[in-house]
């Protein structure tokens, strides 16, 4: 950490940087939202639904949130849980996502989905279920999304043995939505949309990320969070990026309170891209 950092975060009373741009769930906010797609993790998993399916536009804190769920679960010993984020595969791949022991193997494709059945089978006779996690899923191809389809038929007898979570952006739901893939969305069988904050949810989000790094709640001033929420749309990346740049331009004044005209020096001197100027 060189001096200049150690100064910053000592100048405002912080442990840590509270707005950096790396997903941590020990930052997460839980607002209405965020307690509402949790909730639809939670019930999806609890209700053995084949598709759970959670989408948000980029950068409303569907990472964060899909993080501090697979830490809440993945010391569950009756899951077997397999994380993808690569989500451009080859419509075969994916049958590569639960045994990688296949990307070696020269068997034929239906020699593998068979493997993979095999695989699922044992597990649930071993007491395990599987939860297959796909991030970013608005990548996969249509055949991808069928082939997935595919697998969650199977089961023994009413006994689901594999189990989807889907993380995406909204074109995920207008694929989904297409007549082809008809079969597929009937099996989602819990789905939430993550929005982007609200102005009074943008305030309480700065003062808890100020809390949680070890600085006061109040260093923004009303003022400020209501032109961070006006510049960012209410988008969570964004009034990180803007929030700490903001402090910087307050430390670099010797300011203790980040007011208005700090947060709009920040973007008249164009170091912070304003999506939504027409607000401003």
């Amino acid at each position: 950490m060189t001096a200049g950092f150690s100064s910053y975060l000592a100048h405002f009373g912080f442990s840590q940087r509270p707005f950096s741009l790396t997903p941590d769930p020990e930052f997460l906010f839980w607002s209405d939202a965020a307690r509402g797609a949790y909730t639809m993790l939670q019930y999806g998993l609890a209700t053995r639904a084949p598709i759970t399916m959670i989408t948000g536009e980029i950068g409303a804190g569907k990472t964060v949130l899909l993080q501090h769920f697979i830490e809440e679960i993945e010391d569950d010993d009756t899951l077997s849980i397999a994380l993808v984020t690569n989500t451009r595969p080859k419509t075969r791949e994916i049958l590569q996502w639960l045994l990688p022991e296949l990307t070696k193997s020269d068997m034929s494709d239906e020699a593998k989905f068979l493997r993979v059945q095999e695989f699922l089978v044992q597990e649930y006779n071993e007491g395990r279920r599987v939860l297959l996690v796909i991030d970013e899923a608005q990548n996969l191809s249509l055949e991808a999304l069928e082939e997935l389809r595919m697998l969650t038929n199977i089961n023994l007898g009413k006994e689901e043995v594999l189990q989807l979570l889907l993380i995406g952006q909204p074109e995920l739901r207008d694929h989904v939505r297409r007549p082809e893939l008809m079969q597929f969305a009937q099996r989602v069988s819990a789905n939430y949309h993550l929005p982007y904050m609200q102005r009074d949810t943008v305030l309480k989000y700065i003062a808890h990320r100020l809390k949680v790094a070890g600085g006061k709640p109040g260093i923004f001033s009303k003022q400020a969070a209501d032109l961070v929420f006006e510049a960012t749309g209410g988008v969570p990346r964004l009034i990180n990026q803007l929030c700490d740049m903001s402090l910087t331009y307050a430390y670099a004044q010797s300011d203790k309170m980040v007011k208005r005209a700090t947060v709009q020096a920040v973007i008249d001197d164009g170091v912070f891209f304003a999506p939504f100027p027409n607000k401003l």
